[in-house]
C-alpha cells in the first residue's frame, strides 16, 4: 500500500508540474490526488495505521474500549475518521481560512482602485531608475500582500509604462525575483511563510530579524547585474483617459490604508491574544466588512455599482484555495503513514546538515510547487522541544531549519519561471517563454539565492 501511495503521489506531482503541456488544471489534479490517497489510506487502514501511528493508535484504542470487539480494520478506520482526518483538516483549515481572508482584503483594495496610490506615483522614464523603483516597490509590497497579487499589480503598471514587449519582459522577470524575495521574510508575504507562521514553526520577529537581509541581498544581486546592461530612457506611452468613478481619490486612499493596516495588524493581534492567526485575519475582515457596509449605505449608489464584500468575495481565486486543500491533504497522508518521517531519517543519516537540506529544498522548489515541499518538511520534522540541544536544536521554534526553509522555499522559486505563483502569472500575462527566462534570468536568480544563504550563515555566525 505504501508503494501504491508513493507512486500515485509522484504521478500526481508530475501532472501538477506539467499543467500547461498537459492542459490539465493543477487544481483538478491536486483534489483528485489528495482524495484518492485518503481512499487508499482508508482501504489499507489495518496495515498503514498500525505502521504509521504507532503509540498514538495504541493510546486511541485504550481510550475507546468499545472498539475491543471490532476487527483490526474497523479499529484503524475509526482512528482515521476520528483522529487523523480531524487533526489534519484542523491544521489545513487554519491556513485555508487565513488565505481566504487575506485574498478577500486584497481584492477589496484592488476593486476600489486602492493600488493606484502606488502605481500613479511611478512616473520616471529612466530605465535604470525605473528598474530599481519597480524592484523595491515589488519587494516591500509582496511582504504586505502576497507575491501573486503584487506581481499582477506591477505587471499592469508595466503595461502603462513600457511599449516594447521584450523590454517589458526584462522588468517582468525582475518583478518575479523581487516578489518572491519580498514574500520570504514576512509572515503574510507568501503561502509558505504563512504555513510556517500559522504552524508555529517561526515567529514574526525571527523572520524579520534573520531573513530580511538575506532576502534583500537575493533581490539586489540580480537587479544590480541587470541594471548594468540598461541605458537610456523608455519610450513614453500615451496616458489613457481616466474614466469617471463613483469612488473619489480620498475614499480610494482610505480603503487602501485601512486594508493594508488590517493585514499588518494580524501579527500584532496574534502576539497580543495568542490566538491562531486565522482568527485575527477573520476579525479584521469582519471589521472591514462593517466599514464597507456603512460606506455604501451613505453613498446611496445603484446596487450594480456597489462593491460590497459579498460581491468582492466572488473575485477570490477559489481554484487556488482548492489546490492548497488538495495538495495539503495528499501530504497529510504521507505524514500519517510515516513516509515523511522515514524521509527525514534518511536525510538526517546521509546529509545531517540543515543548511544543505534547506538549500536543496529551495532549488527543488524552482521545479515543483513550494507549497507541498514546505508541507512535507513540516510533516517530516516536528517542532523540537525548546530544551533540545545539538542537531535537534535546529528544529525548535525559530530554529535554523525553519528560518532558512522560509527563505529557501520562497526565493528558490525564482530560479525557474515555473517555480512560483508569481512566475507562472507573469508567464501567462506577458507570454514570457520558459527558454528566455532560463537563458537570461535563471543564473542571476540562482546567484542571488546563494548569496542570500551566505548572508544568513554569516548572521548566524555573528549573532
Amino acid at each position: 500500500m505504501l508503494t501504491t501511495l508513493l507512486i500515485i503521489f509522484v504521478v500526481g506531482y508530475i501532472a501538477i508540474s506539467l499543467e500547461h503541456p498537459l492542459k490539465l488544471d493543477k487544481t483538478a489534479t491536486a483534489l483528485l490526488l489528495g482524495m484518492t490517497m485518503w481512499v487508499i489510506y482508508a482501504l489499507g487502514a489495518d496495515t498503514l495505521v498500525a505502521a504509521g501511528a504507532g503509540d498514538k493508535f495504541a493510546t486511541y484504542l485504550s481510550e475507546n474500549p468499545s472498539l475491543a470487539s471490532e476487527s483490526l480494520h474497523d479499529k484503524a478506520l475509526s482512528y482515521i475518521l476520528n483522529v487523523d482526518i480531524i487533526e489534519h483538516l484542523g491544521d489545513i483549515c487554519q491556513t485555508i481560512l487565513f488565505l481566504i481572508g487575506a485574498m478577500t482584503i486584497v481584492e477589496l483594495i484592488d476593486v476600489h482602485g486602492g493600488f493606484r496610490i502606488i502605481t500613479d506615483r511611478i512616473t520616471t522614464k529612466r530605465k535604470v531608475k525605473l528598474l530599481w523603483i519597480i524592484a523595491f516597490t515589488t519587494f516591500f509590497m509582496s511582504a504586505i500582500l502576497d507575491n501573486l497579487t503584487t506581481t499582477i499589480v506591477m505587471i499592469m503598471l508595466l503595461r502603462k509604462l513600457i511599449a516594447n514587449k521584450k523590454e517589458r519582459w526584462l522588468y517582468a522577470a525582475t518583478i518575479i525575483i523581487a516578489a518572491n524575495s519580498g514574500g520570504a521574510w514576512s509572515p503574510i508575504g507568501d503561502v509558505t511563510t504563512i504555513m510556517l507562521w500559522v504552524g508555529g514553526n517561526v515567529t514574526t520577529n525571527s523572520l524579520i530579524s534573520y531573513i530580511l537581509l538575506p532576502s534583500l541581498v537575493s533581490m539586489i544581486v540580480p537587479v544590480l547585474i541587470v541594471a548594468r546592461s540598461l541605458k537610456g530612457e523608455i519610450t513614453p506611452m500615451r496616458n489613457a483617459v481616466k474614466e469617471d468613478s463613483h469612488i473619489s481619490s480620498g475614499e480610494r486612499n482610505t480603503i487602501f490604508f485601512l486594508g493594508v493596516s488590517a493585514l499588518l495588524f494580524v501579527p500584532v493581534f496574534k502576539s497580543i491574544t495568542h490566538l491562531p492567526p486565522f482568527i485575527g485575519m477573520l476579525f479584521v475582515l469582519g471589521a472591514l466588512w462593517v466599514f464597507t457596509e456603512l460606506f455604501y449605505n451613505g453613498k446611496r449608489l445603484d446596487k450594480a455599482r456597489e462593491q460590497r464584500l459579498p460581491k468582492v468575495i466572488s473575485r477570490v481565486d477559489m481554484p487556488s484555495i482548492l489546490f492548497f486543500l488538495g495538495i495539503l491533504m495528499a501530504v497529510a497522508v504521507l505524514q500519517s503513514t510515516g513516509v515523511l518521517s522515514w524521509l527525514a531519517t534518511m536525510l538526517d543519516t546521509h546529509v545531517h546538515n540543515v543548511y544543505i537540506i534547506d538549500t536543496l529544498l529551495g532549488i527543488l522548489s524552482s521545479i515543483v510547487d513550494n507549497v507541498p515541499l514546505v508541507a512535507a518538511s513540516m510533516g517530516m520534522y516536528p517542532i523540537a522541544d525548546p530544551t533540545a540541544t545539538g542537531y535537534a536544536a535546529n528544529f525548535v521554534v525559530d530554529g535554523t531549519f525553519w528560518e532558512l526553509l522560509s527563505y529557501c522555499a520562497g526565493v528558490g522559486g525564482s530560479i525557474m519561471i515555473i517555480g512560483s505563483a508569481s512566475g507562472v502569472i507573469a508567464m501567462g500575462l506577458e507570454k514570457i517563454s520558459f527558454g528566455w527566462y532560463l537563458r537570461n534570468f535563471s543564473g542571476l536568480a540562482l546567484l542571488g539565492y546563494l548569496c542570500g544563504i551566505g548572508v544568513y550563515i554569516l548572521e548566524k555566525l555573528i549573532f
